[in-house]
């Protein structure tokens, strides 16, 4: 069962040792390969706390019981909420590029408006292929085509109605009410120059997560800090994980 969990939810394991750091992409940015359309459950996923089953379950399989967790984007929130529900498995939360709300409101800036985000949507179901070639490039920012050309191939392996299905759970998130329940230190990374992040997010979660937290603005540009600027994002990594606050 547990092996089935793994494969269903394309979990890699590299190497051995006591110390484990669990990794998360962030949506559309998978390395590792696409899961498998057919396990996507659109009655179970219409927020994010199945996510959060499923990495408490896949942890559970793998018998991990202490361990770093290493996030990009939309998974931050994931690890967020995981660590509030068992906090004890967890002994760092880095979070890169994260949000707790896409969407302005009255108190505060998430970077888009209602309307924006239905005129992506609109672009997304009228033609995808050519949204995800002007989205790409926009969001990553930094010219890096390798990067670019590795986003567009992982966007275009989703389904489009499960693309927007995620894309819609996903903006309409709203965390901001469980940042104070967060009780695990947090180093937030963000890149200075982020069409989806913007610095002010950053500084928001610094405010209002526990006071057990860093923030570290890069000197990049783009939602893809890991991999148009791999080196600058290893060595601020390491500095978060070896630094017990």
């Amino acid at each position: 069962m547990a092996n089935n969990l793994l494969e269903i939810r394309n979990v890699r394991v590299v190497g051995i040792n006591d110390s484990a750091v669990v990794l998360a992409h962030g949506f559309g940015i998978n390395y590792v390969g696409s899961v498998n359309p057919d396990y996507f459950d659109f009655r179970r996923y219409s927020s994010l706390e199945p996510y959060v089953d499923d990495l408490l379950n896949i942890l559970d399989a793998l018998s991990i019981e202490k361990f770093a967790f290493v996030s990009h984007s939309i998974s931050a929130m994931i690890g967020n909420l995981a660590s509030i529900r068992c906090s004890d498995l967890f002994t760092k939360l880095v979070l890169i590029g994260a949000s707790p709300r896409f969407l302005d409101d009255r108190d505060y800036h998430g970077g888009f408006e209602r309307g924006e985000v239905s005129r992506v949507f609109t672009a997304m179901e009228a033609n995808y292929e050519a949204w995800v070639s002007g989205y790409a490039p926009l969001v990553v920012g930094a010219d890096v085509p390798t990067t670019v050309k590795e986003f567009m191939r992982t966007l275009f392996n989703m389904r489009l109605d499960i693309s927007l299905f995620v894309s819609g759970t996903v903006f309409e998130s709203y965390l901001r009410g469980v940042l104070g329940m967060v009780r695990v230190p947090c180093c937030i990374i963000q890149s200075a120059t982020d069409m989806l992040m913007l610095v002010s997010v950053a500084m928001y979660l610094k405010n209002y997560l526990d006071d057990r937290n860093t923030v570290k603005i890069l000197n990049t540009e783009g939602h893809f800090p890991h991999p148009s600027a791999p080196t600058l994002l290893v060595q601020n990594l390491w500095r978060a994980l070896l630094n017990s606050r």
